[in-house]
């Protein structure tokens, strides 16, 4: 989809990092957005820095792991400019912990938004983009999705199913002569805050104080690697340039090309999973 200017971007978890950079390159690419997130004061931020660099923007605060709050998007995209063109199911949390220690909570809050956004975003936004006979979905996965590093259980499982219900859709299209298309982003460390995404986790899928001591180990962990990371600017870049040519899969970081090939040689030559951590 080479021919973005004045098409219709719609964008999850736009009020900050990887989403908030795409919401910035592709407003500036002429592309009318609809930004969503949970955070309505950050999203209304980012949407007042935006139209004053002269973009179209409507937004809409949602709760990617409803399913109504979904449908409710896509309303609110179609009402405010009439179509949507590129949508990118990005909207994520960060989570983890020992797997003989996680809890249902734990899993239902993960599995919730990163998985069940993109499910949701699929199941509203492709059948739009299929009748319209133009489009293209970038969902946000991981290289956490192509391998599993430990003491992500969670996350590791809702960014592998990305990966596959992206490769199933690519598939299907495929095979219907479809000329809407579909990305798949798997970066590594990324300059984000999703380290401090547990200040919007629901009231009923916290757990007791000392569960929670727990994860912020786990997130001051994460935030120094978070902190060696590459820009949110050079991910969107290189999203705009994968919608750009079709490219399905989106590895943003060049060492996690090295990890994916000695998984996939663990699996053919019959080994056993190796230790890889994310570069």
């Amino acid at each position: 989809m080479q021919h973005r200017s004045g098409k219709v971007a719609v964008i999850t978890g736009a009020a900050s990092g990887i989403g908030l950079a795409m919401a910035h390159r592709f407003g500036a690419d002429g592309m009318r957005l609809v930004l969503a997130d949970i955070e309505a004061d950050a999203l209304e931020r980012a949407a007042t820095a935006l139209r004053a660099a002269g973009v179209h923007v409507a937004t809409h605060v949602t709760d990617v792991s409803k399913g109504d709050e979904v449908d409710a998007l896509g309303q609110a995209a179609l009402d405010a400019f009439g179509a949507v063109h590129l949508v990118c199911n990005n909207a994520g949390v960060g989570g983890g912990g020992q797997m003989d220690a996680l809890t249902t909570a734990d899993w239902e809050w993960v599995l919730g938004v990163n998985l069940w956004g993109v499910i949701h975003g699929m199941r509203v936004f492709l059948p739009l983009l299929i009748e319209q006979g133009e489009g293209h979905i970038v969902n946000t996965a991981s290289v956490a999705g192509l391998f599993s590093a430990p003491f992500m259980g969670p996350y590791n499982a809702s960014k592998f199913a990305v990966v596959a219900l992206s490769e199933t859709a690519f598939n299907e299209l495929k095979l219907s002569g479809s000329e809407v298309g579909i990305s798949v982003l798997c970066p590594s460390w990324v300059q984000t805050r999703i380290h401090e995404s547990a200040c919007n986790r629901p009231d009923e899928l916290r757990n007791p104080a000392a569960g929670d001591d727990r994860e912020s180990i786990v997130a001051e962990a994460i935030a120094g690697l978070i902190a060696g990371g590459i820009s949110p600017e050079a991910v969107a870049d290189q999203v705009a340039d994968a919608v750009d040519v079709g490219r399905f899969y989106i590895l943003t970081h060049p060492d996690s090309v090295a990890m994916v090939r000695q998984r996939m040689e663990a699996i053919l030559d019959g080994g056993v999973p190796p230790f890889l951590l994310p570069q």
